[in-house]
């Protein structure tokens, strides 16, 4: 399905802009015309890291004349393994400056927007006005939804992309034109079913492979060239190198682009995708101790098994002394329990904390009254303890 082109074509390109875009301006469907349209277009690129790494330099290198970026978070040296818009020389730096002066390397007429401010409710409404289009590279299900809905409110199209260890997916939402995020997945998954990048691990080079599509659909649909995804899920396997691609169809019973839609404004997103379940709130109410009070047990010979629910090739990375690794899969399964001493407290702990909340909870049903978790997990052992060891 071709589209119209987003946006009009600027007045004209300068002798410097026409040697720099050359090789697009031979191309029969894009030329001067669409051109121009790039360089009159304003994108905002939600987020500046693995995602929004490749996507802003190809967007700056494309000749997108205003490029808005939503970041507020710092650079980290684990970033870099993906994230290559940023350098050694940036950790610690706002990643929104380091984004803004590598664009700017890349191409000094684009004019960069910074937006170093998390993106919430109270304030998307306002900073997506000023936009054309979205390139979404959040990676967070609380912060895709309220992208979704507030795309959908504003009548803008954006391109979303997802990464996770192999896998990929892109796809264009315009509810004008075709399904929103909301049509493919009405419902986030249950808290904890899905982790995170920082959990999970992700191929630093399948950022690339999908932000590039990205920035592929956004230069489609500003200068009006092509079929964008509108209405196709594209499905990247990289471990198979295969793509392949599911048709979404328009809900009409969609809670936002539907035809009796119910939610017509913004809502709370990180209730309503839960981070952490209820029930796993409620464990850890009274039943959450802090690294250094662990330390204190461990020293003073406490009756105690510490449990890591970690997957093993992150207790490889870094563990708390005397830990045991059973990974939080075997504990819903319910294989895990069997091996639990009766004799001891139990003190689980994950990477930060939400995964051993979760099966905090799991314990407590089974009658592990005096089970507790380590908040903050082995990261917050390592601030707090060892120093010396590693995080990731």
């Amino acid at each position: 399905m071709s589209l119209p082109p987003l946006v009009e074509p600027a007045a004209e390109l300068t002798v410097d802009e026409v040697r720099r875009y050359s090789r697009h301006l031979i191309i029969p469907d894009v030329g001067m015309d669409g051109q121009k349209r790039l360089k009159n277009a304003k994108v905002l690129c939600v987020g500046a890291g693995g995602l929004g790494s490749p996507a802003l330099m190809y967007l700056a290198a494309a000749g997108v004349g205003t490029l808005g970026i939503v970041e507020f978070d710092e650079v980290d040296e684990s970033n870099l393994q993906r994230q290559i818009i940023h350098s050694q020389s940036d950790i610690g730096r706002s990643k929104a400056e380091s984004a803004k002066d590598s664009v700017l390397g890349i191409n000094p007429y684009v004019n960069v927007v910074l937006h170093e401010e998390r993106l919430e409710a109270e304030n998307v409404m306002e900073i997506f006005a000023q936009y054309d289009l979205i390139v979404d590279g959040t990676d967070n299900f609380a912060t895709r939804y309220l992208v979704n809905d507030a795309a959908v409110l504003l009548n803008k199209p954006y391109v979303w992309g997802s990464i996770y260890r192999f896998d990929g997916q892109t796809s264009v939402f315009w509810s004008e034109h075709g399904p929103c995020y909301r049509c493919l997945y009405p419902e986030p998954p249950p808290p904890g079913m899905v982790p995170s990048c920082a959990e999970g691990g992700v191929l630093g080079v399948l950022c690339a492979s999908v932000g590039s599509i990205q920035v592929t659909e956004a230069i489609k649909l500003l200068a009006g060239v092509g079929d964008p995804l509108v209405g196709r899920l594209m499905i990247y396997d990289a471990l198979e190198m295969q793509y392949r691609q599911v048709k979404v169809r328009k809900d009409p019973d969609c809670a936002v682009c539907g035809e009796n839609p119910t939610v017509t404004e913004l809502i709370d997103y990180e209730a309503f995708c839960g981070v952490v379940s209820e029930e796993a709130q409620e464990a850890a109410l009274g039943a959450t101790i802090t690294p250094k009070q662990l330390k204190e047990w461990i020293d003073g010979d406490e009756k105690i098994e510490i449990i890591d629910v970690r997957e093993k090739n992150e207790y490889e990375i870094v563990s708390i002394p005397g830990a045991r690794l059973i990974p939080k899969n075997e504990f819903l399964m319910g294989t895990a329990l069997q091996d639990l001493p009766q004799d001891k407290r139990i003190v689980l702990h994950c990477k930060t904390g939400v995964r051993s909340a979760e099966v905090l909870a799991v314990l407590k049903s089974a009658g592990f009254a005096d089970a507790v978790h380590v908040g903050g997990g082995v990261i917050g052992w390592v601030n707090q303890i060892e120093p010396e060891k590693p995080v990731y």
